[in-house]
């Protein structure tokens, strides 16, 4: 009688035992970046919802004399950085109406704005969590202080993206778009609000 032979196991990566499939490996790493992100906007609530508030500016930005000035005109100057990038990222891509291409010197200037508006936020951050707390005693409030953390933890995944690789293309214009969002909304329930009610104080 003819020996039964085993099957044989097809050659190739595919083949080998323990081999992730590319698309597995993407939602893998997709997902590994957004639990990042969640953690990240989860600890800066719980800090700021357990933490003792001061009420009081650790320390003022050369040129403002008080905590609440500050915050808003801070937080002003980021958005308009972050419309900035908007715009230039949306001139790379080839979403604007216009038939030039894009400078050279705009993806510089893209990463620029970015960076820049992210450092301005830092102490509006750190403010509104070790002087104010996570408030929650209105629905403006409660909206500005989840819009805060939700940027920060956005942030905290897109730069991770950034540096992963085998992510789905559409993953960083969706992060940019969601962070722009983000930060637009944090302003206008904390900055706008202070600027249309002279008086009151920012929180």
């Amino acid at each position: 009688m003819d020996e039964i032979k085993a099957p044989v196991r097809p050659k190739g990566r595919a083949g080998r035992p323990g081999h992730q499939k590319p698309r597995d490996r993407a939602a893998a790493a997709l997902l590994g970046v957004a639990l990042v992100g969640a953690l990240v906007a989860v600890a800066l609530g719980t800090y700021g919802r357990s933490h003792q508030p001061t009420g009081r500016p650790l320390a003022l930005v050369i040129g403002f004399t008080g905590m609440a000035p500050m915050k808003a005109w801070l937080a002003t100057a980021g958005v308009l950085l972050g419309v900035g990038q908007l715009l230039s990222a949306a001139w790379m891509w080839g979403r604007l109406p216009v038939r030039r291409e894009a400078p050279h010197f705009l993806a510089q200037a893209h990463r620029w704005c970015g960076s820049l508006a992210f450092v301005l936020t830092l102490p509006v951050a750190y403010h509104c969590l070790w002087s104010l707390g996570f408030a929650t005693e209105s629905p403006r409030t409660l909206l500005h202080s989840v819009f805060g953390c939700a940027f920060y933890g956005v942030f905290a995944s897109k730069m991770l993206a950034l540096r992963t690789k085998r992510l789905p293309g559409w993953l960083l214009p969706v992060a940019g778009g969601l962070l722009f969002a983000l930060l637009v909304g944090a302003w206008a329930t904390a900055s706008l609000w202070y600027f249309t009610q002279p008086g009151v104080p920012l929180r």
